[in-house]
């Protein structure tokens, strides 16, 4: 583990084998945090430079970022995890085991991603159906990403909804409705184009 002008904050425990690459901030307080809150980061991890991991992350094994990544606090993240460089995750998603986020994409707060799902580069994921609104913060509901889902780059997805289990979301699309589990949609609004069935890797996963 590098200790050259990286900062790990008491209640920081980090398994063995891993890396931390310089100027990066593991642990950092949030408002209103309790004294002991603990950040988790297991074995085999390797935590590019200038990656940003606030307090009460319980994160699993071999979890990578890229550079400049940020993780706000008190998420759930599996095993076999990674993060691009300069993506955003906020507080209070979960991450299942195999997720890939790619660079500059943004999570917003009270996201599941499942299993194995796919983000791609400069996604945006959005969680308030009427930014300040009175209840707004009341009221967020981040989208669901089942198992196996692929969202294309510069693809945006309105709050609270689900992209079905082993869904593709083409590029650059906007997505304002539930996506069926196994479609292709594309599109503003995205609209049902193909089955992944169809598509010239017969859906395999």
């Amino acid at each position: 583990m590098s200790d050259k002008s990286c900062v790990l904050y008491p209640n920081v425990v980090v398994g063995g084998q891993s890396e931390i690459g310089e100027f990066s901030i593991i642990g950092q307080p949030y408002k209103g945090m309790a004294d002991e809150e603990k950040t988790v980061i297991g074995k085999g991890a390797n935590i590019r430079t200038h990656t940003v991991i606030y307090a009460g992350n319980q994160i699993g094994e071999n979890f990578q970022t890229g550079h400049g990544a940020l993780l706000r606090e008190c998420n759930t993240v599996g095993n076999d995890v990674s993060v691009g460089s300069k993506a955003i995750v906020e507080h209070h998603v979960t991450i299942d085991d195999g997720v890939r986020i790619h660079s500059q994409a943004f999570v917003p707060e009270y996201t599941h991603l499942m299993a194995g799902c796919w983000i791609g580069p400069n996604v945006v994921l959005t969680n308030a159906r009427y930014p300040l609104s009175d209840n707004v913060k009341q009221e967020l509901a981040g989208p669901v990403v089942e198992a196996g889902a692929k969202i294309g780059a510069n693809a945006t997805v309105l709050p609270g909804l689900r992209i079905g289990a082993n869904s593709l979301v083409g590029a650059g699309s906007v997505v304002t409705e539930d996506v069926p589990p196994g479609t292709v949609v594309a599109g503003n609004p995205a609209r049902v184009i193909n089955t992944i069935d169809s598509l010239p890797y017969g859906g395999e996963q």
